[in-house]
């Protein structure tokens, strides 16, 4: 069986009396079953960046990170990556930064990650890359040398080409996701949008009747893909919770009322603003559900370095995606961000 060596930006090495939360909790099992690897960064900061991959061995899984350099985490994962591919990914086009620079160290990171993962690739391996921080990865890998296959999945939305293309280096980004040999997305939303990109690009001869996409000496099959989370696990744990004191105590605090829950990370493109507002309309609306209802938002502290936009910037990219018509870049340029 050939191991599978999973590839992204962050690592989660387990530590006792942790939990695995994100998506560790969809890698870790399927790299478990093959002796697996997974690669990426350590999650660590240092002023200058050792090129060697610190190696770590946890209940069958070999772990290989690497510290990015100030610069890098500055450029590369706060700049590009969150700061220009997260916005146009969730279609928040007035809350994206664009800067050569910061692409240019996006590039050389996963260069970086090309050049080290190679060292650690074995023969049979079935590489297996992660999300918008690594999607020039497979090119590097390619361009190095590297034969084996390569798949790419995408956990955030893939924007349609009206959106798309509001990013100067989006012809540069598509192309290096065809370096792949499956590309897995998590909705058939996604997976058209990407089509429609393929068929702006290079026209609708590139898209085949099996879902593969051809150009030139290179098919890729494009698929949707959704990860999912073990249904059994998640209901002993309700069944377990539901005798602990914690548990007793919260339905004691409620006296009564019915309880609502949201649980998502602190990020502003998870419409927290609007469902707290949208709870305010609900209960001004119908008042006769005042002190019957409670609403508990949990919301985990995660990139707190990631500058948010603006609450009027948030909302103005909420308005529909089709009424977003950017004209189509010739040439890389820069978008200011907007004042927060």
């Amino acid at each position: 069986m050939s191991r599978l060596v999973a590839v992204s930006n962050r690592v989660s090495v387990p530590r006792r009396g942790t939990v695995p939360g994100g998506l560790a909790t969809g890698l870790v099992a399927a790299m478990q079953a093959r002796g697996g690897m997974w690669f990426g960064w350590s999650g660590e900061v240092a002023n200058a960046a050792p090129d060697t991959a610190e190696i770590v061995r946890r209940d069958g899984v070999t772990y290989a990170t690497l510290n990015l350099s100030s610069k890098e985490y500055e450029e590369f994962y706060v700049g590009f990556s969150n700061g220009t591919l997260w916005p146009v990914f969730h279609y928040f086009l007035d809350a994206f930064q664009y800067s050569d620079q910061q692409y240019d160290v996006y590039h050389q990171v996963n260069q970086r990650f090309a050049r080290e993962l190679m060292k650690l690739l074995e023969p049979d391996d079935l590489v297996w890359v992660h999300d918008y921080h690594l999607i020039p990865l497979a090119s590097k890998l390619r361009e190095a040398g590297v034969i084996q296959p390569i798949g790419f999945f995408l956990h955030i939305p893939f924007p349609n080409i009206e959106v798309l293309r509001a990013l100067p280096v989006y012809g540069e980004l598509l192309q290096a996701m065809l370096a792949y040999d499956l590309l897995g997305f998590q909705t058939d939303i996604d997976l058209n949008a990407f089509r429609s990109a393929v068929e702006f690009m290079w026209g609708a001869a590139a898209l085949k009747p099996d879902g593969s996409v051809v150009v030139g000496d290179r098919r890729v099959l494009a698929e949707v893909i959704p990860i999912g989370v073990d249904i059994d696990a998640i209901q002993g744990e309700l069944t377990e919770a539901q005798s602990s004191d914690a548990h007793r105590r919260m339905l004691a605090g409620l006296l009564g009322r019915k309880l609502m829950i949201g649980v998502d990370r602190l990020d502003y493109s998870k419409g927290l603003v609007e469902r707290f507002r949208a709870y305010e309309r609900f209960l001004e609306t119908y008042p006769e559900n005042q002190n019957r209802i409670t609403f508990l938002q949990i919301a985990p502290l995660s990139r707190s370095d990631v500058r948010a936009p603006s609450v009027s910037a948030v909302s103005a990219a909420a308005r529909p995606a089709s009424s977003a018509s950017p004209s189509r870049p010739s040439a890389r340029r820069s978008a200011a961000f907007p004042p927060a």
